[in-house]
C-alpha cells in the first residue's frame, strides 16, 4: 500500500498541469464521497470486530487472560500518554503553513452525507457486552455469530483497500491545487523521524528494563526480535509476522507457553507503534490546519476512546487509522481535509508503525515473563 501511495501521489503531481478544474473538483468529490461511505459503515465494523475479538478472548477467560487485557489496556494508554509530551512539543515547532492568499480552495462536484445510524462509541460499548456476554452464556452461538462477522467484515475491509488509493488521491489533488503539499511534505520529514525516534527510544527502554539494564542482555533481546521485526516492516502486518514473532519472544522468555499465549492474544490489540504515531501525527496536523491544541483534559478522554478503539482496528494497510477518525473528528476536532491527510502519513508510514507494534508486542510478552518469574520466586520464599 505505501508504494501504491506514491505512485498514486507522484501521478498526481506530474499530471496536476493536465488536469483540467472540472476533473480535479470530481476527483475530490468521489474522496469525499467515499469517506462519508466509510465513516457511515465504520460502526458496524467496530462493532463486528470488537465482538469477534472479546468472545475469542472472553471464551477462555482466565486470570491470566484478564491479566494480559489490563495489560494491554495499560500500556497503550500509557504510550498514548506519553505521545501528550511528544506532540504538544512538536505543536510548538514552526511547522504552520500560510494558504496563499488569493487562490480559492478547490470545491467538490457534489457532496454526500449518509446519515449516522449509530455513534463509534455506542458500537465499541455494545461489542465489548455483547461479545463478553454471548462468550459466557453461550460459547457455540458467539462462535457462529463470530464466524458469520469475520466474513462480512473480511469483504467489507477488501473493499476499503481497493479505494483507498482512490480515497487519497482526490484530496492529493485538492492539497496541489491549495498549493500546500510541498510544505506539507517538507515540514513533515521531521515529524517521521520524531516518531520514529519515540517509538523505538520507548521499546528500547522496555527492553532494557525487561532485562535488568544489563547491555548485553539487552542486545541479545533485540536480536532475537529483529526477523520479527523485519516481517512487520515488509508486510505491514503483525498477524503475518505471529510466527517469527512468537519464536522471538519464547527466546526472550523463560516460560514459553506464556509467549505462546500472550502473542496471539495481542497481536492486533497491543499497538504500541500506533499509539506514539497517530496522535504525534495529529498534533503536527492541527498545527499545520491552525488548528487550536488540545487541552489536556480533552487529550485525557480522547485517549481513554482511543485505548477501547484499539480493540477493534481493522486488519488492513491503514486499518489503525480508518478506525480512529471518528474519535479524531469527534475529540481533536478533526475535518475532511485533516482526517484525508493524516491517513495518508500514516499508510505512508506504516512498515515503521507495523514494525514498531511487533518490538512492542515481544517487550510486552519479555515484561510479563519476567513478573512472572518475579512472582513464582517471591511465592517460594513466603513458602520457605
Amino acid at each position: 500500500m505505501p508504494f501504491i501511495l506514491v505512485a498514486v501521489i507522484v501521478s498526481v503531481i506530474l499530471l496536476d498541469g493536465y488536469i483540467p478544474l472540472d476533473v480535479k473538483s470530481i476527483l475530490y468529490a468521489i474522496s469525499l464521497s467515499i469517506k462519508s461511505a466509510i465513516i457511515f459503515v465504520l460502526p458496524l465494523i467496530i462493532f463486528m470486530l470488537l465482538f469477534k475479538t472479546l468472545s475469542g478472548l472472553a471464551s477462555r477467560a482466565t486470570k491470566m487472560i484478564l491479566l494480559i487485557l489490563a495489560g494491554v489496556c495499560c500500556s497503550n494508554f500509557i504510550s498514548t500518554m506519553i505521545s501528550y509530551s511528544i506532540g504538544t512539543a512538536i505543536y510548538n515547532l514552526d511547522l504552520s503553513i500560510s494558504p496563499p492568499q488569493g487562490m480559492l480552495e478547490l470545491q467538490p462536484a457534489w457532496s454526500v452525507a449518509l446519515p449516522k445510524l449509530i455513534a463509534n462509541d455506542h458500537a465499541m460499548f455494545a461489542g465489548i457486552i455483547l461479545g463478553i456476554f454471548f462468550s459466557l452464556m453461550s460459547p457455540k452461538i458467539a462462535g457462529r455469530i463470530s464466524a458469520c462477522f469475520d466474513k462480512i467484515v473480511n469483504v467489507a475491509l477488501q473493499a476499503i483497500t481497493i479505494v483507498i488509493p482512490i480515497f487519497i488521491a482526490g484530496f492529493i489533488v485538492k492539497l496541489i491545487h491549495d498549493q500546500v503539499l510541498a510544505s506539507i511534505i517538507r515540514d513533515y520529514a521531521l515529524v517521521f523521524v520524531l516518531v520514529a525516534a519515540a517509538q523505538f527510544g520507548y521499546i528500547f527502554l522496555i527492553y532494557l528494563a525487561a532485562n535488568n539494564f544489563q547491555f548485553k542482555a539487552f542486545i541479545g533481546s533485540i536480536k532475537n526480535m529483529l526477523p520479527a521485526a523485519i516481517a512487520g516492516f515488509g508486510s505491514m502486518s503483525s498477524a503475518a509476522a505471529m510466527p517469527l514473532t512468537i519464536i522471538g519472544a519464547e527466546k526472550n522468555s523463560s516460560n514459553v507457553n506464556l509467549s505462546r499465549l500472550v502473542i496471539p492474544a495481542t497481536v492486533n490489540i497491543h499497538l504500541i507503534g500506533d499509539c506514539f504515531a497517530i496522535p504525534i501525527f495529529a498534533f503536527a496536523v492541527m498545527k499545520n490546519f491552525g488548528a487550536p491544541e488540545p487541552a489536556f483534559a480533552s487529550y485525557l478522554i480522547f485517549a481513554m476512546y482511543f485505548v477501547m478503539a484499539k480493540f477493534s482496528v481493522a486488519a488492513i494497510p491503514g486499518g489503525g487509522i480508518i478506525v480512529m477518525l471518528p474519535i479524531l473528528e469527534g475529540h481533536l476536532g478533526f475535518n475532511t481535509e485533516m482526517s484525508s491527510l493524516i491517513t495518508a502519513l500514516y499508510i505512508l508510514f506504516d512498515p515503521v508503525i507495523t514494525c514498531a507494534n511487533v518490538c512492542g508486542n515481544g517487550g510486552f510478552s519479555m515484561v510479563l515473563s519476567r513478573l512472572q518469574d518475579a512472582f513464582a520466586k517471591k511465592a517460594t520464599i513466603a513458602k520457605v
